[in-house]
C-alpha cells in the first residue's frame, strides 16, 4: 500500500468524526510564512496559536515570491489578516546549493532547459534572507502598509525563535 493509499484509508475512517464547523469561511488573524521543511510542520501548535487563526503559507525557502505574495494579499485585503510573521529556520536545504549548480546540475541529468522556475532561491545567509523577504512584504504596494511584517529564524536543534531585525 503506497503512503496515499494509507492516507485515504486514514481520511475515511476520519471523516465520520468531522466537526462540520470547520466549513466556515476562514478568518485568520495572521498570515504565517514559513519553510516546508518537515521540521517546521508543528509551527502553529509550537508559537500557541490556534489553526483556525492563522494563515499558514508555506515553500521552499520560505520565499517571498509571486505565488506567496498574491496569498498575503489574498489573506489580507479578503480575510481580515492584520499581522504578517515570516519564519526561515537554520540548517535550510535552500542554503546547501547555489542556484547555477542545481541549474546546471539538472540540464546534465535531463538534457532540457525548462523557462520555469526562473530562480529557486537559495542563500547563504538565513538571516539577510529573512530581512530580504520582510522588505519584500513590506514594500507590496498591494499589501497595507498598516499591516505589521516582522522577520524570524527558528533553530531546528533548540526549538527557539529569535527576531531578525531589520537594517
Amino acid at each position: 500500500m503506497t503512503i496515499i493509499d494509507e492516507a485515504l484509508s486514514a481520511i475515511a475512517a476520519n471523516a465520520d468524526d468531522y466537526d462540520a464547523s470547520n466549513g466556515s469561511p476562514p478568518a485568520p488573524k495572521i498570515a504565517i510564512v514559513t519553510c516546508a521543511d518537515p521540521r517546521l510542520s508543528g509551527i502553529v501548535r509550537m508559537l500557541g496559536l490556534a489553526d483556525a487563526d492563522v494563515d499558514l503559507i508555506r515553500n521552499v525557502g520560505t520565499v517571498i515570491d509571486d505565488d506567496s505574495v498574491r496569498s498575503l494579499i489574498v489573506s489580507t485585503r479578503l480575510l481580515g489578516t492584520r499581522e504578517i510573521m515570516i519564519i526561515n529556520h537554520n540548517d535550510c536545504g535552500m542554503s546547501k546549493f547555489a542556484d547555477q549548480e542545481l541549474e546546471a546540475r539538472l540540464r546534465t541529468e535531463t538534457g532540457a532547459t525548462p523557462i520555469a522556475p526562473a530562480r529557486f532561491y537559495s542563500f547563504t545567509d538565513v538571516e539577510q534572507n529573512t530581512k530580504e523577504q520582510v522588505a519584500k512584504v513590506k514594500t507590496h504596494p498591494w499589501i497595507s502598509a498598516d499591516i505589521p511584517v516582522r522577520g524570524f529564524v527558528f533553530d531546528v536543534h533548540t526549538g527557539r525563535l529569535s527576531e531578525v531585525v531589520p537594517d
